[in-house]
């Protein structure tokens, strides 16, 4: 196997490989930085790479730790929002220029606990929200690869490392994961320690993660949570019953998006999977307003050094006026009326004996242009609900991946990783 074509494999085929001395780590790093140098200077997803000169002489100084480790040295990025110890993290803003953390946080430290090696930084939006990096969809380099986490999304897609960090406040792993065409993860929320995290709303943060294999989700979640179980059960449901969400409620959804949803129905249905209609009472389409509300209010709160300095984006300025002229009695208001709404929503799961729900990743495919990063809605009822979401590719269109949503219920994130990796691979064996 040449060196080029090591990148493509999974961390857990990457493992395999080294403990069977098929491959050293050193071959493996030669294909991933080879393939950032053929890629990366289209597509732009890194904000900070270190050399790799610099990552073996990492490895090298401790190599009896890192061959004995869990990860065996393997490469992992983060998007520039997640602080990193000496290197710079500058959330998408230049009013964080030369931001040097002293510590990493928790989760980095986690998978270096573990042996991974951070190859660098990837490329965010301007404090996790709208405004665009400099990053290219690897598809195509005029279409938006989504936000915020977009380099997370597209070093992965396009298979310059193995497994990335983002985050989520409204759909900034499910977009642009969608729109590139990876696997990715968005963890209930409060599964995972947050610390040293810029933290955008509280309530609606998550940790993200992307690949292009669920079962590498599976074994970096269970790294991070520093749990001694680190392989997947594979307790598979035979007969699942599935919820589904059109997404037509919250705005417009593509003819391409729709067609790719039934499809994707199509192909699994006939393996005794049955599909439920959500309920139209259930107000799906107010989460998303609610949504909107608690992120304003809290936001306006998170990034008042930011904002006095009169240096941030008209996105998010526009986003902190509508949360500094929010009574407070009135953001009360938004987190009982979407307490009430997920009391509704789980209620029908239980007495339907729905085990996931599937809705579009998003409108359809990622929208020409680059000044902005497509339309977040698909992802909101879910984040302000906290439930976990995965996303995987189900279609092509015009040679750019659409992707489906699938959502777990809370705290039950082990359960949807696995029942998604059954289902991504169902969906394509049968595609």
């Amino acid at each position: 196997m040449t060196n080029d074509q090591w990148n493509c494999k999974s961390i857990n085929e990457l493992l395999k490989a080294i403990e069977n001395s098929k491959i050293s780590l050193e071959t493996i790093i030669d294909s991933f930085y080879s393939r950032i140098e053929q890629c990366d200077p289209d597509i732009q997803a890194w904000q900070h790479l270190i050399s790799k000169k610099e990552y073996l002489n990492q490895y090298y100084s401790n190599e009896d730790f890192y061959k004995n480790s869990v990860l065996k040295g393997l490469p992992f990025a983060v998007k520039d929002v997640i602080d990193t110890a000496g290197i710079e993290t500058r959330m998408g803003s230049k009013i964080h220029d030369n931001r040097v953390p002293s510590m990493d946080a928790a989760v980095v430290i986690a998978i270096k606990k573990a042996g991974g090696i951070l190859m660098g930084k990837t490329v965010t939006t301007e404090f996790a929200f709208f405004k665009s990096g400099k990053t290219q969809n690897p598809h195509d380099p005029k279409r938006t690869p989504g936000g915020s986490s977009s380099g997370s999304a597209a070093a992965i897609a396009a298979f310059m490392t193995p497994f990335a960090l983002g985050t989520q406040t409204a759909a900034s792993v499910i977009r642009p994961a969608a729109y590139c065409g990876c696997v990715a993860y968005v963890a209930s929320h409060a599964e995972f320690s947050l610390r040293n995290i810029q933290p955008l709303a509280q309530s609606l943060d998550s940790l993200g993660m992307f690949s292009n294999d669920f079962f590498d989700l599976i074994l970096m979640r269970r790294i991070i949570q520093l749990r001694s179980d680190l392989q997947a059960k594979q307790n598979v449901k035979e007969n699942l019953r599935i919820g589904v969400y059109s997404g037509d409620q919250l705005g417009e959804i593509e003819p391409e998006m729709q067609h790719a949803i039934k499809g994707f129905m199509s192909r699994v249905q006939r393996e005794s999977i049955t599909f439920v209609q959500l309920p139209e009472d259930i107000d799906i389409k107010a989460l998303a307003d609610h949504h909107y509300k608690i992120m304003a209010f809290e936001v306006a709160r998170n990034l008042q050094y930011e904002f006095h300095t009169g240096l941030m984006d008209e996105y998010i300025t526009e986003l902190i006026h509508a949360g500094l002229n929010m009574a407070h009695a009135d953001y009360l208001q938004h987190l009982q009326s979407v307490e009430k709404i997920k009391t509704d929503y789980v209620n029908w799961m239980n007495k339907a004996s729905i085990d996931f729900t599937i809705a579009p990743a998003a409108p359809g495919i990622a929208p020409l242009g680059l000044e902005k990063t497509g339309q977040p809605f698909m992802s909101r009822p879910w984040q302000v609900m906290g439930l976990p979401v995965t996303t995987f590719p189900m279609a092509h269109q015009q040679n750019m991946p659409l992707g489906i949503q699938l959502v777990g219920k809370f705290h039950q994130d082990d359960e949807l990783l696995e029942h998604s990796d059954y289902l991504y691979k169902l969906s394509q064996s049968k595609g």
